[in-house]
């Protein structure tokens, strides 16, 4: 009964696909489709089949002159995300601490992921009044809270619209951005500032800022971002938060290479 239960999730097709992405290595660089059935022992017809698909997807990309395979871009784009992720987590992980050390609040570290803002670390602070919900390897919606914005800002104007076409805006709160035309002018002021501050648009009674982290080449690899009680903070005390805050992103993107 278990193996039935376990066979019930089993897809064949996917498996082969994958064996066809993995068949490829630094000797292997390029392969015919008469080498892939071979080096798999499938039809040349399956190969086909399957190498279109992943053709089709980025996954794989064909030489239209020897007609060989190699591995596709959209394979070197997921690599760069994961190297990204975890070359940040630990780059940024001693900055982190600091940063809850000295505001004594909860600080997020997040990326956007396959459309998704993703949360990759967290500092709690230890004896704040409230817990935020959004854990590490939490996914939220990717305009949400202090640290979508960074992580949009920067983003092709084409590129914003596919993910609010995705990801429509909802009101979590009354505060909360629902018309795009009003949610791009504030991307755009965050963009030119270097930092958001979500005025309770995520939930009630919390604010927040973030501030993008810069890879070498400029591009926004990730967001830092401070969430607290909106009543507990001042205009002196908000002012010293994104000053803190733009600091430890600052020196986080220096880490990862940025030096302009």
């Amino acid at each position: 009964m278990a193996s039935e239960k376990k066979e019930a999730f089993y897809n064949r097709s996917l498996e082969r696909a994958l064996q066809i992405v993995t068949a490829f290595n630094g000797e292997r660089r390029t392969l015919a489709l008469a080498q892939l059935s071979e080096i798999l022992g499938l039809s040349k017809a399956t190969i086909l089949r399957l190498c279109s698909t992943l053709v089709k997807y980025g996954f794989l990309r064909q030489d239209q002159e020897s007609k060989q395979y190699s591995l596709g871009m959209r394979l070197f784009e997921l690599g760069s995300i994961v190297i990204s992720s975890f070359s940040l987590r630990r780059i940024a992980s001693t900055y982190l601490t600091q940063l809850q050390v000295r505001l004594g609040k909860t600080v997020f570290l997040g990326i956007l992921d396959d459309g998704d803002l993703l949360y990759i670390d967290k500092r709690e602070d230890p004896d704040g009044a409230i817990s935020f919900t959004s854990s590490i390897g939490k996914r939220r919606p990717p305009y949400w809270g202090m640290l979508g914005p960074v992580l949009m800002a920067c983003l092709p104007p084409d590129e914003i619209d596919r993910l609010l076409e995705r990801n429509p805006l909802m009101a979590a709160t009354k505060r909360s951005f629902v018309k795009e035309d009003d949610f791009k002018e504030f991307l755009g002021r965050v963009k030119e500032q270097g930092f958001a501050i979500d005025d309770e648009g995520a939930i009630e009674g919390v604010g927040g800022v973030g501030a993008p982290i810069l890879d070498f080449t400029g591009r926004v690899i990730g967001g830092i971002g401070v969430g607290f009680i909106s009543s507990s903070v001042d205009a002196k005390a908000l002012r010293q938060i994104v000053k803190e805050v733009t600091g430890t992103a600052r020196a986080i993107s220096r880490e990862a290479g940025y030096s302009r």
